[in-house]
């Protein structure tokens, strides 16, 4: 997708930067809006039960959101690269750029890491719990898996800030 002149459209990478910034907005203020806001209300002011069952829907809303995200981001992120001056070349680095966007992607795959283990692991043991407790068991494990979670989510978030910081450290450069 490059112009005349072989260089990138600048209406091209515009809309990469605008999807990029949006999907950033999604997942992380959507993390954020979760770990700050909902999950800290929802504790002080329901029974287990209901918390439960608010988090377990809560997380179905936002997951398909976050992984579209993802996607976007990774998209957008690419093409963002290859159009950069400071691009050259596959684990080239030579430049506080190139060092920055490689830790940055590191931190990323980390944050999509943890988000799979909350989507496929953490969360459908919660789901299960949930079962069992509307049947009346007993699952004493279930609020140390929520402890895990909100740790985890926790974790994202602050992996989430450091993929902004990272970015700043890129764009100054």
């Amino acid at each position: 997708m490059t112009g005349p002149s072989g260089e990138t459209p600048t209406w091209a990478l515009s809309m990469a930067y605008w999807l990029h910034m949006l999907a950033t907005v999604v997942w992380l203020g959507g993390l954020a809006a979760l770990i700050l806001f909902v999950l800290p209300t929802a504790r002080r002011n329901l029974e287990a039960q209901a918390y439960s069952r608010l988090v377990e829907k809560a997380q179905r809303r936002l997951d398909p959101l976050a992984w579209l995200s993802v996607v976007v981001l990774v998209g957008t992120g690419l093409f963002q690269m290859s159009a950069s001056p400071n691009y050259e070349g596959y684990l080239a680095i030579r430049n506080r750029w190139a060092a920055a966007i490689l830790i940055k992607h590191l931190v990323f795959f980390g944050m999509v890491a943890v988000s799979a283990y909350l989507t496929w692991g953490v969360m459908p043991r919660l789901e299960r719990f949930a079962l069992l407790r509307a049947r009346g068991q007993d699952t004493p494990e279930a609020e140390r898996l929520q402890r895990r979670e909100v740790r985890l989510l926790w974790l994202n978030l602050i992996l989430g800030a450091i993929v902004l910081g990272l970015t700043a450290v890129a764009r100054a450069s």
